[in-house]
């Protein structure tokens, strides 16, 4: 097979491609086979009918079709690789040329947009700020009032309801007299904002056996953000009683005997979010920093079609406006994905399997599902490798924090190796992940072992 290259712009190339008659003929032979395996010819036992009668049979174009799907992925892929070509999105094939007799052999052109190359500069002469570490009395008490909510009794009122109270109420909305959606019974603390838009201002100054209206976007469902009109009725208003702040009262709510001892701990406890937060601002920091620093053409037709994609699942593809937003967003992520991850080809970041594991842990924990399940979704969608792209990223980003000066507020340097997340600490070089050979068997007995807090050193790992 031959190959030849043509750079289009930084973005695109097209690829025209030439496969002598020997290369393309086992492809030939093989479609001949299965074709041959699914059609009845008097005479003959199915799968036994000799290649010559199959093309009288079904003709030769549907034999070169049938040729051609299959082989035509493999030596696009071959001419990928030949070039060193990295793609991104699907490519268009055009002038494709089928043997017209034997011994002809196969051509096409496929142009496709590709990573683009980036020059990385050097990143040390970063600097970053982050607020200074405290854990005052407000911090403290912060924290005291959250665990005191969270033990607090709620009393029925006999008074309209005001913010930070709780109320139960039925609630329906209908949309040109049609009802969308209603629940009953359900308890909301006034002020908190999760529901309705315009609900929490309805409810202030509502009674017991109280309805009004109100107009409002639906929150969800197939009409998410259509106007609906909502009827709301009170059937009780209830108040938080919180408990007093004394020993009684540290012996409920923690293993401490004191109150002293509950605010001493919740002063250490305000510390380490403190620089967990110092960890995640300079993260941040550093990446807006690196984007600012590096320039990345982005192919204009991958951000099409993830914005065409995006818009089209929402249903709002005439919202000009919205897809403006849509489209700055996603020419950000794809300007992200490709420095970090030439930050790891540079750096040359490897995934741990331990790592990997821990990752889909934590991301099955935002979906909600079990994680030997997400792990088995993942890798029957295909979708382990952009896993493993993904802590490789998120490592990238910590490799350069490492390598810049932060400082906080007060002008104080900052370590952040426990702070940041990504960080990890020494790596053993014989269990890292091979996302094309990783298996999802492998996956789901580790993320067993690390959701009971049990690691298994006898998992293997694909190297």
């Amino acid at each position: 097979m031959k190959s030849a290259l043509e750079t289009l712009s930084p973005t695109r190339v097209k690829l025209t491609v030439e496969v002598p008659f020997d290369e393309l003929k086992p492809s030939l032979d093989a479609a001949i086979k299965h074709i041959g395996e699914h059609i009845t010819v008097p005479g003959f036992r199915k799968g036994k009918v000799p290649a010559r009668i199959i093309e009288q049979r079904v003709g030769r174009a549907a034999v070169l079709e049938e040729a051609v799907n299959s082989s035509l992925p493999q030596f696009y892929g071959q001419a990928l690789e030949e070039n060193d070509v990295r793609p991104l999105g699907q490519p268009e094939i055009s002038d494709l040329q089928v043997p017209a007799n034997d011994g002809d052999g196969l051509s096409f052109v496929a142009e496709v947009d590709k990573r683009p190359e980036i020059e990385l500069p050097d990143f040390g002469d970063i600097e970053l700020t982050v607020d200074e570490v405290t854990a005052d009395d407000s911090a403290v008490d912060e924290r005291l009032e959250t665990l005191r909510a969270r033990f607090g009794t709620l009393v029925g009122v006999d008074r309209a309801a005001a913010e930070g109270d709780f109320v139960s109420l039925d609630l329906s909305a209908t949309i040109d007299g049609e009802e969308i959606d209603s629940v009953t019974g359900v308890s909301y603390e006034v002020g908190s904002k999760n529901m309705l838009e315009g609900l929490d201002d309805t409810l202030v100054g509502m009674s017991a056996d109280e309805t009004r209206t109100f107009s409002a976007p639906l929150a969800g469902g197939d009409r998410e953000g259509q106007p609906a009109e909502c009827t709301v009725t009170v059937t009780a208003v209830k108040e938080r009683e919180l408990p007093e702040l004394d020993d009684e009262f540290a012996q409920l709510a923690s293993e401490f005997d004191t109150l002293d001892e509950l605010k001493a701990d919740l002063a250490k406890k305000a510390e380490i979010d403190a620089k967990f937060a110092q960890g995640v601002s300079a993260r941040d920091q550093l990446l807006d920093a690196i984007l600012e620093k590096v320039d990345v053409p982005i192919p204009d037709s991958v951000v099409e079609a993830e914005v065409h994609s995006h818009l089209e699942g929402e249903g709002r593809l005439e919202d000009d406006e919205h897809r403006a937003e849509v489209d700055e967003s996603t020419r950000k992520g794809l300007k992200t994905q490709l420095v970090l991850d030439a930050i790891a080809e540079r750096e040359e970041v490897q995934v741990q399997q331990q790592e990997l594991i821990e990752f889909l842990v934590m991301s099955s924990q935002q979906y909600g599902m079990d994680p030997n399940q997400f792990a088995q979704q993942l890798d029957q969608d295909g979708q382990i490798p952009a896993m493993v792209a993904e802590v490789a990223r998120r490592k990238a980003l910590a490799t350069v924090l490492e390598k810049v000066a932060v400082k906080d507020t007060a002008g104080n340097v900052v370590d952040l190796n426990e702070a940041v997340p990504g960080t990890e600490g020494d790596e053993d070089e014989t269990d890292v992940v091979d996302a094309e050979q990783v298996e999802a068997s492998e996956l789901t007995e580790s993320t067993e072992s690390t959701e009971s807090g049990d690691t298994d050193e006898s998992v293997p790992a694909k190297a």
